[in-house]
Protein backbone atom coordinates (compact mmCIF):
# COMPACT_ATOMS: atom_id res chain seq x y z
CA UNK A 1 0.00 0.00 0.00
CA UNK A 2 1.05 3.48 -0.86
CA UNK A 3 0.54 5.76 2.21
CA UNK A 4 0.39 9.38 2.97
CA UNK A 5 -0.86 11.55 6.06
CA UNK A 6 -3.10 14.52 5.32
CA UNK A 7 -2.20 17.17 8.22
CA UNK A 8 -2.35 20.70 9.36
CA UNK A 9 -0.96 23.42 11.79
CA UNK A 10 -4.22 23.36 13.61
CA UNK A 11 -7.88 22.03 14.41
CA UNK A 12 -10.03 23.34 11.74
CA UNK A 13 -7.29 23.89 8.76
CA UNK A 14 -9.07 21.99 6.45
CA UNK A 15 -8.11 18.68 6.99
CA UNK A 16 -11.64 16.52 6.92
CA UNK A 17 -12.79 18.50 4.19
CA UNK A 18 -9.42 17.55 1.65
CA UNK A 19 -9.64 14.41 3.38
CA UNK A 20 -13.47 13.09 1.64
CA UNK A 21 -12.91 15.03 -1.22
CA UNK A 22 -9.24 13.34 -1.87
CA UNK A 23 -10.88 10.06 -1.16
CA UNK A 24 -13.53 10.23 -2.86
CA UNK A 25 -11.53 11.62 -6.00
CA UNK A 26 -9.33 8.54 -5.92
CA UNK A 27 -12.64 5.97 -5.47
CA UNK A 28 -14.10 7.73 -8.73
CA UNK A 29 -10.36 7.06 -10.38
CA UNK A 30 -11.07 3.22 -9.91
CA UNK A 31 -8.54 2.80 -6.91
CA UNK A 32 -9.17 0.63 -3.92
CA UNK A 33 -8.40 3.55 -1.09
CA UNK A 34 -7.98 2.79 2.89
CA UNK A 35 -9.22 5.73 5.14
CA UNK A 36 -7.41 5.64 8.48
CA UNK A 37 -7.36 8.48 11.60
CA UNK A 38 -5.00 9.36 13.58
CA UNK A 39 -6.07 9.70 17.55
CA UNK A 40 -9.37 8.55 19.03
CA UNK A 41 -11.41 10.13 17.12
CA UNK A 42 -15.06 8.49 15.80
CA UNK A 43 -16.89 11.01 13.21
CA UNK A 44 -13.93 11.41 11.07
CA UNK A 45 -13.62 7.52 10.48
CA UNK A 46 -17.71 7.44 9.40
CA UNK A 47 -17.11 9.49 6.95
CA UNK A 48 -14.21 8.12 5.43
CA UNK A 49 -15.96 4.13 5.59
CA UNK A 50 -19.36 6.31 4.24
CA UNK A 51 -16.80 7.07 0.81
CA UNK A 52 -14.71 4.43 0.23
CA UNK A 53 -17.28 1.43 1.41
CA UNK A 54 -14.39 0.10 3.89
CA UNK A 55 -14.23 0.22 7.20
CA UNK A 56 -12.05 3.41 7.76
CA UNK A 57 -9.19 2.82 11.26
CA UNK A 58 -7.58 4.75 14.04
CA UNK A 59 -4.15 4.93 14.70
CA UNK A 60 -3.75 5.97 18.51
CA UNK A 61 -0.19 5.74 20.18
CA UNK A 62 -1.64 6.52 22.82
CA UNK A 63 -4.59 3.90 23.43
CA UNK A 64 -3.05 1.08 21.06
CA UNK A 65 0.57 1.49 21.31
CA UNK A 66 3.23 0.91 18.44
CA UNK A 67 2.20 -2.75 18.47
CA UNK A 68 -1.47 -1.77 18.18
CA UNK A 69 -1.20 0.60 15.76
CA UNK A 70 0.87 -1.18 13.54
CA UNK A 71 -1.36 -4.13 13.39
CA UNK A 72 -4.45 -1.94 12.75
CA UNK A 73 -2.28 -0.24 9.79
CA UNK A 74 -1.80 -3.32 8.32
CA UNK A 75 -5.16 -4.28 8.59
CA UNK A 76 -6.14 -1.86 5.89
CA UNK A 77 -6.68 -2.67 2.50
CA UNK A 78 -6.45 -1.07 -0.53
CA UNK A 79 -3.89 0.62 -3.50
CA UNK A 80 -4.11 3.75 -1.08
CA UNK A 81 -3.82 4.86 2.18
CA UNK A 82 -4.56 8.20 3.51
CA UNK A 83 -4.59 8.59 7.12
CA UNK A 84 -6.31 11.79 8.24
CA UNK A 85 -4.67 13.91 11.15
CA UNK A 86 -5.64 15.05 14.33
CA UNK A 87 -5.72 18.62 15.56
CA UNK A 88 -2.11 20.34 14.50
CA UNK A 89 0.97 18.21 13.55
CA UNK A 90 2.48 18.22 17.06
CA UNK A 91 -0.17 18.52 18.88
CA UNK A 92 -0.07 14.84 20.80
CA UNK A 93 -0.75 14.25 24.59
CA UNK A 94 1.51 17.19 26.47
CA UNK A 95 4.06 20.03 25.54
CA UNK A 96 5.66 17.77 23.81
CA UNK A 97 4.66 16.12 20.41
CA UNK A 98 4.30 12.57 21.69
CA UNK A 99 1.51 10.77 20.79
CA UNK A 100 0.74 13.50 17.63
CA UNK A 101 0.53 13.29 14.37
CA UNK A 102 3.76 13.94 13.44
CA UNK A 103 4.74 11.24 15.55
CA UNK A 104 2.31 8.29 13.98
CA UNK A 105 4.34 9.98 10.50
CA UNK A 106 7.25 9.18 12.60
CA UNK A 107 6.08 5.53 13.70
CA UNK A 108 4.88 4.12 10.43
CA UNK A 109 7.45 6.14 8.04
CA UNK A 110 4.70 7.81 5.95
CA UNK A 111 4.88 11.15 4.57
CA UNK A 112 2.84 14.36 5.50
CA UNK A 113 1.11 16.62 3.15
CA UNK A 114 -0.01 20.18 4.93
CA UNK A 115 -3.12 21.77 4.84
CA UNK A 116 -3.34 25.15 5.37
CA UNK A 117 -5.33 28.11 6.06
CA UNK A 118 -4.37 31.03 5.67
CA UNK A 119 -5.37 34.68 6.50
CA UNK A 120 -4.05 37.87 5.79
CA UNK A 121 -0.94 36.14 5.53
CA UNK A 122 2.54 35.24 3.65
CA UNK A 123 5.98 35.63 4.76
CA UNK A 124 4.76 34.88 8.09
CA UNK A 125 2.68 31.92 6.77
CA UNK A 126 6.28 30.67 5.11
CA UNK A 127 8.16 31.63 8.42
CA UNK A 128 5.28 28.88 9.90
CA UNK A 129 5.82 26.07 7.40
CA UNK A 130 9.76 26.29 7.90
CA UNK A 131 9.13 26.04 11.64
CA UNK A 132 6.61 22.78 11.15
CA UNK A 133 9.20 21.65 8.10
CA UNK A 134 12.40 21.66 11.51
CA UNK A 135 10.31 21.21 14.59
CA UNK A 136 10.24 17.65 14.07
CA UNK A 137 11.98 14.32 12.13
CA UNK A 138 8.59 14.67 9.54
CA UNK A 139 9.09 14.17 5.68
CA UNK A 140 6.79 17.39 4.64
CA UNK A 141 5.82 16.20 1.03
CA UNK A 142 3.87 19.40 0.52
CA UNK A 143 1.39 21.80 0.74
CA UNK A 144 -2.09 22.56 -0.10
CA UNK A 145 -4.23 25.98 0.35
CA UNK A 146 -7.70 25.45 1.58
CA UNK A 147 -10.60 28.70 1.56
CA UNK A 148 -8.69 31.12 -0.20
CA UNK A 149 -8.91 33.25 -3.32
CA UNK A 150 -6.63 32.53 -7.12
CA UNK A 151 -5.13 35.61 -6.75
CA UNK A 152 -4.48 35.14 -3.32
CA UNK A 153 -3.08 31.30 -4.33
CA UNK A 154 -0.79 32.26 -6.55
CA UNK A 155 1.24 34.81 -4.55
CA UNK A 156 1.06 32.61 -1.37
CA UNK A 157 2.83 29.57 -3.68
CA UNK A 158 5.30 31.77 -5.22
CA UNK A 159 6.56 32.57 -1.46
CA UNK A 160 6.17 29.44 -0.14
CA UNK A 161 8.28 27.41 -3.18
CA UNK A 162 10.32 30.07 -3.07
CA UNK A 163 11.20 30.34 0.94
CA UNK A 164 10.60 27.15 1.78
CA UNK A 165 11.64 24.69 -0.84
CA UNK A 166 8.40 22.86 -0.38
CA UNK A 167 6.00 21.61 -3.47
CA UNK A 168 2.95 23.41 -3.29
CA UNK A 169 0.16 21.55 -5.20
CA UNK A 170 -2.88 23.74 -5.58
CA UNK A 171 -5.94 25.17 -3.33
CA UNK A 172 -9.86 24.89 -2.42
CA UNK A 173 -11.15 27.74 -3.41
CA UNK A 174 -14.26 29.44 -0.86
CA UNK A 175 -17.26 27.37 -0.94
CA UNK A 176 -19.99 27.27 1.59
CA UNK A 177 -21.45 23.92 -0.15
CA UNK A 178 -18.52 22.43 1.84
CA UNK A 179 -19.77 23.38 5.06
CA UNK A 180 -20.47 20.56 7.41
CA UNK A 181 -22.47 20.87 10.70
CA UNK A 182 -21.86 20.64 14.11
CA UNK A 183 -23.06 19.90 17.63
CA UNK A 184 -21.49 19.69 20.91
CA UNK A 185 -19.26 16.74 20.38
CA UNK A 186 -17.30 17.81 16.77
CA UNK A 187 -19.65 17.18 13.43
CA UNK A 188 -22.90 15.75 12.90
CA UNK A 189 -22.39 12.04 11.92
CA UNK A 190 -22.79 11.03 8.40
CA UNK A 191 -25.85 9.18 8.73
CA UNK A 192 -27.70 12.35 9.74
CA UNK A 193 -26.33 14.69 6.85
CA UNK A 194 -28.66 14.19 3.57
CA UNK A 195 -27.13 15.51 1.15
CA UNK A 196 -23.58 14.24 2.02
CA UNK A 197 -22.95 12.46 -1.11
CA UNK A 198 -23.10 16.17 -3.31
CA UNK A 199 -21.02 17.65 -0.74
CA UNK A 200 -18.24 15.32 -1.04
CA UNK A 201 -18.86 15.19 -4.76
CA UNK A 202 -18.69 18.93 -5.27
CA UNK A 203 -15.07 18.76 -2.84
CA UNK A 204 -13.71 16.21 -5.05
CA UNK A 205 -14.62 18.69 -8.35
CA UNK A 206 -12.66 21.40 -6.75
CA UNK A 207 -9.62 19.57 -5.89
CA UNK A 208 -9.98 17.92 -9.67
CA UNK A 209 -9.60 21.20 -10.76
CA UNK A 210 -7.56 23.34 -8.55
CA UNK A 211 -4.92 20.82 -6.88
CA UNK A 212 -2.03 19.24 -9.15
CA UNK A 213 -3.38 15.58 -7.75
CA UNK A 214 -0.79 13.44 -10.18
CA UNK A 215 1.65 15.22 -8.41
CA UNK A 216 0.80 14.71 -5.01
CA UNK A 217 -0.31 11.05 -5.43
CA UNK A 218 3.40 10.44 -6.45
CA UNK A 219 4.35 11.70 -2.89
CA UNK A 220 2.54 8.73 -1.73
CA UNK A 221 4.94 6.10 -0.10
CA UNK A 222 5.41 2.39 -0.16
CA UNK A 223 4.72 1.05 3.35
CA UNK A 224 5.44 -1.82 5.03
CA UNK A 225 2.68 -4.68 6.13
CA UNK A 226 3.35 -5.41 9.66
CA UNK A 227 2.55 -8.06 12.33
CA UNK A 228 -0.24 -8.94 13.62
CA UNK A 229 -0.69 -10.48 16.82
CA UNK A 230 -4.10 -9.66 17.69
CA UNK A 231 -5.58 -13.14 16.55
CA UNK A 232 -8.02 -14.73 18.70
CA UNK A 233 -9.15 -18.04 18.44
CA UNK A 234 -13.43 -18.82 18.25
CA UNK A 235 -14.59 -19.50 22.06
CA UNK A 236 -18.30 -19.64 20.50
CA UNK A 237 -18.99 -16.40 23.07
CA UNK A 238 -21.99 -14.63 21.38
CA UNK A 239 -21.97 -10.57 21.72
CA UNK A 240 -24.32 -8.28 21.48
CA UNK A 241 -23.61 -4.81 19.90
CA UNK A 242 -25.79 -1.76 20.32
CA UNK A 243 -25.45 0.06 16.94
CA UNK A 244 -27.69 2.72 15.37
CA UNK A 245 -27.66 6.45 15.15
CA UNK A 246 -27.97 7.07 18.98
CA UNK A 247 -24.71 4.44 19.08
CA UNK A 248 -22.04 3.81 16.73
CA UNK A 249 -18.56 4.96 18.45
CA UNK A 250 -16.71 1.57 18.26
CA UNK A 251 -13.18 0.76 17.25
CA UNK A 252 -13.02 -1.16 14.81
CA UNK A 253 -10.29 -3.99 16.03
CA UNK A 254 -12.44 -3.73 19.06
CA UNK A 255 -15.65 -5.31 16.93
CA UNK A 256 -13.17 -7.32 15.56
CA UNK A 257 -11.83 -9.13 18.80
CA UNK A 258 -15.41 -9.85 19.60
CA UNK A 259 -16.49 -11.19 16.15
CA UNK A 260 -13.25 -13.81 16.46
CA UNK A 261 -14.26 -14.89 19.42
CA UNK A 262 -17.91 -15.65 18.26
CA UNK A 263 -20.94 -14.67 16.79
CA UNK A 264 -21.59 -10.83 17.13
CA UNK A 265 -25.82 -9.88 16.86
CA UNK A 266 -25.63 -6.21 15.66
CA UNK A 267 -29.12 -4.48 16.79
CA UNK A 268 -30.53 -1.39 17.13
CA UNK A 269 -31.91 0.35 20.65
CA UNK A 270 -33.91 2.88 18.21
CA UNK A 271 -36.25 -0.11 16.57
CA UNK A 272 -35.60 -3.76 17.78
CA UNK A 273 -38.00 -4.28 20.43
CA UNK A 274 -35.62 -6.38 22.80
CA UNK A 275 -32.14 -7.69 22.94
CA UNK A 276 -30.60 -10.46 21.14
CA UNK A 277 -31.85 -14.15 22.54
CA UNK A 278 -28.89 -16.19 24.06
CA UNK A 279 -25.93 -13.57 24.31
CA UNK A 280 -23.34 -13.81 26.73
CA UNK A 281 -22.20 -10.28 26.47
CA UNK A 282 -23.69 -6.97 25.41
CA UNK A 283 -21.43 -3.87 23.96
CA UNK A 284 -23.18 -0.73 24.82
CA UNK A 285 -20.51 1.83 22.88
CA UNK A 286 -20.71 5.37 22.10
CA UNK A 287 -22.80 7.72 20.74
CA UNK A 288 -25.56 10.56 21.30
CA UNK A 289 -28.15 8.83 23.28
CA UNK A 290 -28.84 12.47 24.43
CA UNK A 291 -30.05 13.53 21.14
CA UNK A 292 -32.16 10.51 20.49
CA UNK A 293 -33.71 9.80 24.22
CA UNK A 294 -37.25 10.21 23.04
CA UNK A 295 -37.07 7.83 20.93
CA UNK A 296 -34.78 5.34 23.13
CA UNK A 297 -37.08 6.05 25.76
CA UNK A 298 -40.14 5.43 24.37
CA UNK A 299 -39.13 1.88 23.41
CA UNK A 300 -39.42 0.66 26.91
CA UNK A 301 -39.63 -3.05 25.95
CA UNK A 302 -35.69 -2.68 25.00
CA UNK A 303 -35.35 -0.83 27.76
CA UNK A 304 -37.03 -3.55 29.99
CA UNK A 305 -35.01 -6.28 28.24
CA UNK A 306 -31.79 -4.86 28.71
CA UNK A 307 -32.76 -3.90 32.82
CA UNK A 308 -33.88 -7.54 33.13
CA UNK A 309 -31.03 -9.39 31.52
CA UNK A 310 -28.19 -7.73 33.51
CA UNK A 311 -30.20 -8.05 36.52
CA UNK A 312 -29.80 -11.88 35.78
CA UNK A 313 -26.26 -11.72 35.61
CA UNK A 314 -25.69 -10.96 31.59
CA UNK A 315 -22.01 -9.72 31.18
CA UNK A 316 -22.00 -5.65 29.89
CA UNK A 317 -19.71 -3.04 29.22
CA UNK A 318 -20.83 0.07 28.65
CA UNK A 319 -18.59 3.54 27.20
CA UNK A 320 -19.76 7.14 27.20
CA UNK A 321 -23.20 7.09 25.88
CA UNK A 322 -23.56 3.70 26.78
CA UNK A 323 -22.89 4.41 30.50
CA UNK A 324 -25.54 7.45 30.25
CA UNK A 325 -28.01 4.55 28.67
CA UNK A 326 -27.97 3.04 31.78
CA UNK A 327 -28.59 5.14 34.19
CA UNK A 328 -32.68 5.97 35.12
CA UNK A 329 -32.29 9.23 33.40
CA UNK A 330 -30.87 11.52 30.53
CA UNK A 331 -31.46 15.24 30.72
CA UNK A 332 -35.01 14.14 33.05
CA UNK A 333 -36.22 11.38 30.18
CA UNK A 334 -36.85 7.55 31.61
CA UNK A 335 -33.61 5.52 30.21
CA UNK A 336 -32.40 1.82 31.16
CA UNK A 337 -32.53 2.21 34.45
CA UNK A 338 -30.05 -0.53 35.36
CA UNK A 339 -27.98 2.12 37.68
CA UNK A 340 -29.48 4.40 40.22
CA UNK A 341 -29.04 8.10 39.42
CA UNK A 342 -29.58 10.78 35.90
CA UNK A 343 -26.98 12.01 33.27
CA UNK A 344 -27.27 15.58 32.71
CA UNK A 345 -25.49 17.91 29.57
CA UNK A 346 -23.19 20.41 30.37
CA UNK A 347 -22.35 23.88 28.77
CA UNK A 348 -18.43 22.27 28.37
CA UNK A 349 -16.16 19.19 28.23
CA UNK A 350 -16.04 17.67 30.96
CA UNK A 351 -12.26 16.09 31.96
CA UNK A 352 -11.55 15.27 28.51
CA UNK A 353 -8.37 14.27 26.43
CA UNK A 354 -5.87 11.24 27.43
CA UNK A 355 -5.73 9.76 30.62
CA UNK A 356 -4.88 6.79 32.89
CA UNK A 357 -7.46 4.44 34.71
CA UNK A 358 -6.37 2.41 38.02
CA UNK A 359 -8.91 -0.08 39.13
CA UNK A 360 -8.80 0.93 42.99
CA UNK A 361 -12.13 -1.27 44.06
CA UNK A 362 -12.27 -4.72 44.64
CA UNK A 363 -14.95 -6.29 42.06
CA UNK A 364 -15.69 -8.95 40.05
CA UNK A 365 -14.75 -7.98 36.69
CA UNK A 366 -11.29 -6.20 36.68
CA UNK A 367 -7.87 -7.38 38.72
CA UNK A 368 -8.09 -4.57 41.22
CA UNK A 369 -4.51 -2.30 40.58
CA UNK A 370 -4.97 -2.71 36.66
CA UNK A 371 -3.95 0.23 34.89
CA UNK A 372 -5.61 1.48 31.46
CA UNK A 373 -5.30 4.17 28.69
CA UNK A 374 -8.07 6.04 27.90
CA UNK A 375 -9.69 8.69 26.39
CA UNK A 376 -12.62 11.20 27.39
CA UNK A 377 -14.53 13.49 24.99
CA UNK A 378 -18.23 14.37 26.66
CA UNK A 379 -20.24 17.29 27.43
CA UNK A 380 -22.53 16.03 30.28
CA UNK A 381 -21.63 14.35 33.96
CA UNK A 382 -23.33 11.44 35.97
CA UNK A 383 -25.21 11.82 39.36
CA UNK A 384 -25.00 8.62 40.84
CA UNK A 385 -24.21 6.78 44.68
CA UNK A 386 -23.50 3.60 42.95
CA UNK A 387 -20.19 2.12 43.53
CA UNK A 388 -17.52 3.25 41.60
CA UNK A 389 -14.38 1.26 40.56
CA UNK A 390 -11.60 3.50 38.88
CA UNK A 391 -9.37 6.47 39.84
CA UNK A 392 -8.93 8.40 36.34
CA UNK A 393 -5.36 9.88 36.30
CA UNK A 394 -4.66 12.99 33.88
CA UNK A 395 -1.02 15.01 33.87
CA UNK A 396 -1.88 18.60 33.09
CA UNK A 397 0.81 20.37 30.94
CA UNK A 398 2.70 21.73 34.46
CA UNK A 399 2.84 18.20 35.26
CA UNK A 400 0.47 18.34 38.02
CA UNK A 401 -1.88 15.34 38.36
CA UNK A 402 -5.60 15.90 38.13
CA UNK A 403 -7.85 13.04 39.75
CA UNK A 404 -11.69 12.09 39.84
CA UNK A 405 -13.33 8.60 40.36
CA UNK A 406 -15.12 7.19 37.45
CA UNK A 407 -16.61 3.62 36.25
CA UNK A 408 -19.80 2.37 37.55
CA UNK A 409 -20.20 -1.51 38.09
CA UNK A 410 -22.65 -3.79 39.49
CA UNK A 411 -23.39 -7.72 39.19
CA UNK A 412 -21.83 -8.31 35.73
CA UNK A 413 -21.77 -4.63 34.27
CA UNK A 414 -19.02 -2.21 34.02
CA UNK A 415 -19.65 1.34 32.36
CA UNK A 416 -17.92 4.39 32.20
CA UNK A 417 -17.09 7.52 30.27
CA UNK A 418 -13.58 6.32 29.23
CA UNK A 419 -12.83 5.28 25.87
CA UNK A 420 -10.88 2.02 25.72
CA UNK A 421 -9.00 0.81 22.71
CA UNK A 422 -8.40 -3.20 23.91
CA UNK A 423 -5.44 -3.57 21.19
CA UNK A 424 -3.55 -1.44 23.97
CA UNK A 425 -5.43 -3.26 26.94
CA UNK A 426 -5.88 -7.12 25.92
CA UNK A 427 -6.17 -8.16 29.60
CA UNK A 428 -8.93 -5.39 30.24
CA UNK A 429 -10.78 -7.42 26.90
CA UNK A 430 -10.62 -10.30 28.44
CA UNK A 431 -11.74 -9.53 31.69
CA UNK A 432 -14.80 -8.01 30.46
CA UNK A 433 -15.97 -11.04 28.53
CA UNK A 434 -14.89 -13.70 30.97
CA UNK A 435 -12.80 -16.09 28.95
CA UNK A 436 -8.82 -16.45 29.23
CA UNK A 437 -7.50 -15.99 26.02
CA UNK A 438 -3.66 -17.97 27.00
Amino acid sequence: MKSIIISSNSSGGGKTTFTLGLLNLLKRKGLKVQGYKAGPDYIDPAFHSHITKSTSRNLDLFLMGDKGVKASFSRGVGEYGIIEGVMGLYDGKGITYEYSTAHLAEVLKVPVVLVLSPKAQVATLCAEILGLQNFGKVNIAGVVLNNISESYYKLLKLAIEKNCGVKVFGYLPKDETLILKSRHLGLVQSSEINDLDEKIDICSDLIQAHVDVEALMRCFDNTERYEDDYNLSNKKIRSAVAYDKAFSFYYKENLELLEQLGEVEYFSPLKDKELPKNVDFLYLGGGYPEVFIKELSENESMLKSINTQLNEGLRCYGECGGLMYLMEQIEGTNSVGFFEGKATLTSRLQNFGYAELEVFKENNILKNGSKINCHEFHRSKIESNEKKIYKVYKTIFDNSIKQWQCGYYKNNTLAAYAHVHFFGNIEMFSSLVGINLE
